[in-house]
């Protein structure tokens, strides 16, 4: 089973090796999507993590039990069809390439089932036609 999560890490658990505990202490495998990590403050992981699912919410208990908020991700990326420009900025920040452009009509194709919701493509738009829904 796969699970997609927000992880927010308080500033002491900021060193804690937290890939390398779920993979060793219950056999978790965890990808990291986007991370925003800085020294001597909070730091924020999307990751995917897959396993069986009482090792996955055994995983999930443990890291709240270490002061780490866990957000199970339930938004979805949006795409005002409308407002979009064709641009293709967001094709180049897009990491599971949910987002591309057709190669002969040059329009934005959105892949719903490849996107992880990373949020990366959305400070990327310059018309702002992309958003979350929750």
């Amino acid at each position: 089973m796969k699970k997609r999560v927000t992880l927010k890490f308080p500033q002491p658990a900021i060193q804690m090796p937290i890939t390398y505990r779920l993979a060793k202490d219950f056999n978790i495998a965890a990808s990291i999507i986007r991370a925003q990590v800085a020294p001597n403050q909070e730091g924020k992981l999307v990751m995917e993590l897959s396993g069986d699912i009482d090792e996955l919410e055994d995983a999930i208990d443990w890291m709240r039990s270490q002061d780490i908020t866990v957000s199970l991700a339930s938004a979805e990326i949006a795409i005002d069809e409308d407002a979009c420009v064709d641009c293709g900025l967001c094709t180049g920040v897009c990491p599971t390439q949910a987002l591309t452009l057709h190669p002969e009509t040059f329009q934005l194709n959105f892949t719903r089932s490849r996107c992880v919701v990373c949020e990366q493509c959305i400070p990327t738009c310059p018309v702002q036609a992309i958003s979350t829904n929750i």
